[in-house]
C-alpha cells in the first residue's frame, strides 16, 4: 500500500491528503468466514435448548434468513443503505430456534466473530499506516458491519495495535451504510475536514469507490485482498 500511494502521487501529481479513511474487511484485515464455527462457539453459552437443535441446525436457519434478506448477496447487498445491527438478527435467530443464552448481544458478536472469522492484517498495511503517520496524514475507519461498534473497535485495535486512527465508525451504530453518502459525511464532520482533503480506501467498488465519490471524497480502490465477485 505504501508503494501504491507514492506511485499515485508521482504519476498524477496529486497532493497529499490531510486524512485517509479506510474500510475494514479485506482492506485493513483479511478474513475468511465459517459461520458454523461461530455458531458452535455461541452455543457454548446456551442455558436452554428447547428443541434440542444443533449448531448446524441453527446455522442452516441463519443462512436461510440471510438469503431471504439478501444480506450477503454480492450484488443485492450494495443496494442496501440501511444497516441492521447484528443483535437484532441474533435475538430473533436464537429465540426462534428455542435457545436462551447467558451472554449479551455484544458478547455474542465477539464470540461469533472471533470463532467464525479470525483476521490477519492485509499485506503491507502496518508499514503503510506508519508511513502515513510519519507524513502527518491523519487516519480513520468507516466499516459496513453489523457487529457492535465496541467489538469492531476492539478487534481493529488488537489487529493493528500501532494504529493512530482518530475514530472507527461502524455502520451498526449509525443506521446508514456505504454507499450512502451520509456515513461518509459523518466522518468528515468528525474530522472537521472538507471532502477534497480526504481519501477513502476500500476493496468494494460499489460500497467504497462509488460511496466515497458520492460524498465527493477521492476514492482509492484496493483490490489486494478481494475474495468476493464484484
Amino acid at each position: 500500500m505504501k508503494r501504491m500511494t507514492q506511485n499515485m502521487l508521482e504519476q498524477f501529481g496529486m497532493k497529499l491528503p490531510k486524512m485517509i479513511l479506510f474500510d475494514y474487511g479485506q482492506t485493513l484485515g483479511n478474513e475468511k468466514f465459517n459461520g458454523l464455527r461461530g455458531t458452535e462457539a455461541v452455543l457454548d453459552y446456551a442455558i436452554e435448548n428447547k428443541y434440542n437443535r444443533t449448531a448446524a441446525d441453527v446455522q442452516a436457519a441463519a443462512d436461510e434468513i440471510n438469503r431471504e434478506l439478501g444480506r450477503f448477496d454480492p450484488i443485492k447487498r450494495h443496494s442496501l443503505q440501511v444497516e441492521m445491527p447484528n443483535y437484532m438478527f441474533t435475538n430473533y435467530l436464537y429465540e426462534s430456534q428455542g435457545f436462551k443464552l447467558s451472554i449479551s448481544g455484544a458478547e455474542i458478536d465477539k464470540v461469533f466473530w472471533d470463532a467464525s472469522s479470525p483476521a490477519v492484517p492485509t499485506d503491507g498495511i502496518e508499514a503503510f499506516l506508519v508511513f502515513l503517520y510519519r507524513k502527518g496524514i491523519r487516519t480513520g475507519v468507516i466499516s459496513n458491519i453489523t457487529y457492535d461498534g465496541r467489538v469492531v473497535e476492539e478487534r481493529i485495535n488488537a489487529l493493528l495495535p500501532g494504529n493512530h486512527f482518530e475514530f472507527i465508525i461502524a455502520t451498526s451504530d449509525y443506521f446508514f451504510r456505504k454507499p450512502n453518502k451520509r456515513i461518509f459525511e459523518l466522518a468528515l464532520q468528525r474530522a472537521d475536514l472538507e471532502p477534497e482533503d480526504v481519501w477513502y480506501i476500500g476493496d468494494q467498488y460499489g460500497a467504497d469507490v462509488e460511496g466515497a465519490r458520492n460524498a465527493k471524497i477521492t476514492p482509492v480502490w484496493y483490490s489486494g485482498a478481494i475474495d468476493l465477485p464484484y
